[in-house]
Formats: C-alpha cells, sequence, structure tokens
C-alpha cells in the first residue's frame, strides 16, 4: 500500500492548518530546562509524538541523519503506518541517532517558530536526552568520553602521551578498547599533544589597539579543549596570524570544556558546572572591550547559541555571546575594517573546503572560505554537508559505520576536485573525511586546519 500525506493540509488539536512553511526568519525560545515539566517523560512523549507527526507528514529531512529514517521506518512498519502505532519505548531509538548538528532546523524544516507548530527537532532531542540522564541510563563510556578536561590530562606529559598515542594505533588493543568501551576499532582517534597549547603559547607583542569599525583591536584567545590538548598547531597558527596582523592578544586565564560534550550526552547540569567556570572569565574579558576568539566552530557555537538560550537572564552569558567571534568571522571583519594584511606569499592550488555544521548554524556565512579565496592563485570548492563525525558519535562502535555512511556525499565531493588541500573549520571532521576518503579508495590530499593554510599563505 503506497500511503500519500500532504503536511499542508494536516489537522492538528481538531484544528486545520492551512500554511505550509514559515515567511518569516526562523527564531528559537529559550530552553526551559530548570522546570519540573522539562523532564516529566509523559509531557516528553506527548511532544514527541507531536512532533514526529508532524516530521512524519513532510519527510524533508530523510536525508540529513539516522534520526529521521528511524522514525519513517518504526512508523511504516508499525499496524497503522501513523505514529500512534509506534512504540513510545521505540522513541528512544530516534532520539539516540540525533547528534544535534541543528541542520533540520536551519536548513530544512519549514515549521520551526515562529510557524505556529513551533517545531524545534534537535532541542526536543536534546529535551529527550536530558530526561534519559537524569534517569541514569546513560552509558559510562559516554560520561567517559564527554569528559574532556579528565582525558585533557593524559597530555603534556610526554611519557604518557607516547605510551597513550602508541596504545590507540594498536590494532589488538583497539579491539579490547571496542570490547570494553564500545570505541569503533577503526574510527580514527585523535592524539594528545606532549605539550598543551595553553603552558606553550607565546605571548603578544605590544602592538598598539586600532578598534575598526566592525571589530575591536584586541582579541582574548579561548583556546578549546581539543587545541589545547591534542592539536596545539592549530592555536599556534592561530597566534602567528594574530602577530603578523599586529593584533595584540591575551589567552583567557583560566578555562574549562565549553560544554558541548555534556550537552550532547543531556548531561545539563554537568554544562552549567563548565559554565559557571568559563562565564566570568569570559565576561569580563568582554567588558574590556576584547573579541574572544575560539578555532573550534562547536565551541563557539555553545557560547552564542546554547548557553545563552539556557541562560537567557544571565547578563553576563549574554554579553559573552556578543563578543565570541569565529576566526574567519572577524579576520574578514577586520579586512573589511582596511585592518588586515592581505599580501600573501603563497598560492595553496586547490582547497577542498568542508564548512562544518556547527558553522552553518552560527548563520555568519561563508567566512572561511570568503578568506581564502583572497589568496592568489588558490581555488576553494566549498561542500556544505555533515561529515557525519558529529563530536563523540562517530567513534563509537553503534555508529561508526553510520557516521561514514553519513558523509560519503562529502567524501565524494572534497575528492571531486583533485585539492591538494582538503579543511575544515572542525578539525574532527576534517579527520573524519580524510579517513573516509582513504576508506573508500578516493584520491588522498593533505588535511590542513584553514587557520594552518592561511599561515601557509602568509609565509609565516
Amino acid at each position: 500500500m503506497i500511503r500519500i500525506t500532504f503536511p499542508h493540509t494536516k489537522i492538528l488539536k481538531g484544528k486545520a492548518m492551512a500554511r505550509e512553511g514559515n515567511l518569516e526568519a526562523p527564531t528559537r525560545h529559550p530552553l526551559d530546562w530548570l522546570s519540573d515539566d522539562f523532564y516529566n517523560e509523559e509531557s516528553l512523549n506527548q511532544e514527541l509524538e507531536r512532533v514526529f507527526d508532524i516530521c512524519h507528514g513532510c519527510r524533508r529531512c530523510v536525508s540529513l541523519c539516522a534520526s529521521f529514517p528511524t522514525l519513517f521506518d518504526l512508523v511504516d512498519e508499525s499496524e497503522t503506518m501513523e505514529v500512534d502505532g509506534v512504540a513510545k519505548s521505540d522513541y528512544m531509538k530516534v532520539v539516540d541517532q540525533c547528534y544535534l548538528c541543528d541542520l533540520c532546523y536551519m536548513t530544512k524544516c519549514p515549521y520551526t517558530p515562529p510557524h505556529e507548530w513551533n517545531l524545534d527537532f534537535p532541542h526536543l532531542m536534546l529535551r529527550a536526552k536530558a530526561v534519559k540522564f537524569k534517569k541514569g541510563e546513560v552509558a559510562a563510556r559516554d560520561k567517559f568520553l564527554s569528559d574532556t578536561d579528565g582525558l585533557g590530562k593524559f597530555a603534556g606529559i610526554p611519557i604518557v602521551t607516547q605510551t597513550v598515542n602508541a596504545v590507540n594505533k594498536t590494532k589488538p588493543v583497539r579491539a579490547v578498547v571496542e570490547n570494553l568501551l564500545g570505541v569503533d576499532k577503526d574510527a580514527w582517534l585523535p592524539e594528545f599533544a606532549t605539550t598543551k597549547f595553553r603552558s606553550s603559547a607565546a605571548p603578544s607583542k605590544s602592538h598598539p589597539v586600532k578598534d575598526g569599525a566592525n571589530t575591536p583591536g584586541k582579541v582574548a584567545i579561548y583556546s578549546t579543549c581539543y587545541v589545547n590538548y591534542n592539536e596545539p598547531g592549530i592555536g599556534h597558527d592561530l597566534l602567528a596570524i594574530l602577530e603578523h596582523n599586529e593584533i595584540q592578544y591575551v589567552m583567557v586565564e583560566k578555562e574549562a570544556c565549553c560544554g558541548m560534550p555534556k550537552l550532547e550526552q543531556g548531561d545539563l547540569q554537568g554544562v552549567a558546572e563548565k559554565k559557571a567556570i568559563n562565564i566570568p572569565q569570559l565576561a569580563k574579558l568582554a567588558k574590556q572591550g576584547y573579541a574572544i576568539l575560539t578555532p573550534v566552530p562547536s565551541c563557539t557555537l555553545m557560547y552564542k547559541q546554547e548557553l545563552p538560550l539556557m541562560f537567557p537572564e544571565c547578563a553576563d552569558t549574554q554579553l559573552v555571546k556578543e563578543a565570541m567571534w569565529d576566526p574567519f568571522e572577524y579576520f574578514v571583519a577586520r579586512n573589511r575594517d582596511g585592518l588586515l594584511k592581505t599580501e600573501f606569499n603563497h598560492a595553496l592550488g586547490n582547497v577542498s573546503y568542508h564548512i562544518p555544521c556547527h558553522s552553518r548554524v552560527q548563520n555568519v556565512g561563508r567566512k572561511t572560505a570568503d578568506m581564502l579565496q583572497m589568496i592568489p592563485d588558490t581555488k576553494i570548492n566549498v561542500v556544505e554537508r555533515c561529515s557525519g563525525h558529529a563530536g563523540t558519535y562517530g567513534v563509537k562502535k553503534e555508529y561508526h559505520q553510520m557516521s561514514m555512511k553519513i558523509g560519503k556525499p562529502v567524501f565524494k565531493s572534497m575528492a571531486s576536485e583533485a585539492p591538494d588541500y582538503i579543511s575544515s573549520d572542525c578539525q574532527l571532521a576534517g579527520h573524519h573525511i580524510e579517513q573516509g576518503m582513504e576508506v573508500n579508495g578516493l584520491k588522498p590530499a593533505e588535511m590542513a586546519h584553514p587557520l594552518t593554510l592561511l599561515r601557509k599563505a602568509y609565509g609565516i
């Protein structure tokens, strides 16, 4: 039997809804995570059923991730072929496939607020994850992987770091880790750095502060866990670019994880604890007129969107939101101010550049591509699609193969122009793409972060 549903004629609570899609830009409501109703399972299931019913009648998001095919399979295989035929105990199968990339909300869904159906699929999934976490149903493996500050203790101690890195490359050990922790033995894992970025960052030289019409003339660096513990070279590239452009910088005096890994597990109290460490430090810098730069898109998004929605009444959180910049967003704005050097000494050739999901959600446009396209004799192939890595999702045994399937169109697109370099603002996505190209037998290319490429182009 073939069933056709027209979402614009759908009936909700006895009321016909005639308007198809939004005429206004999507908006987001604050996250009501402190209320009792937020964690009420009956209330949650009612909202899940309401939203799933709308999604079932629309199905525009089927190609984005595994959440939607999982939902539609559950519906189509039920006795009624409607959402009311799906057991509520199976709802979590949909939730577990969501890694909060936000692309359904930003690029596909026609029913986001201010539409009267008020559909925010990612934040509903976040609510369900929070309920699951509060019930104690999140695996120890997931809590372990989300503790980036704890894992970062392996970094910076040469003999420990070298041992851990060597073990992670050993196939028999990876097989044991897969059995014990559920970390896929074939998934790429980051190495730990022998020297942390924050402890090795060179202090800024003294430069006159030149504020532009669009940009503050001084910068504070929130290094992020990944750059600090895993790839400090990215941070050093950022500092070199700032120094070359005579932009004075400081390091954030004290920082913890931004909380995104905790958010992805539904550990909202854990997010609040990280916020209590970071926001006072960052707010102090924002009040002093610093632009705050974060070289990892997920961390930038955390301060631009998720924390402000969790703490809408916190003035310091909102202040930090306004002071937070993606590095290339800052550089392009700095160039508009006429205060960025654009004399490049080295061409980059063909660069396949991937825009991460969490960069797209920030609504800043293709700023990295705009910057790289200023480099003479450099061609940028821009790929706008989810790579499938999604934080810890892509390394878990039960999801790794799905993450490779989701990323396959990206792998092919990145390889299509015979690039000299492949690059993504999200270094985890970059490594995932590099692995995906290899697994699929595509021609390899050197993988480098956009900040590394910009430094290379400057010749510094």
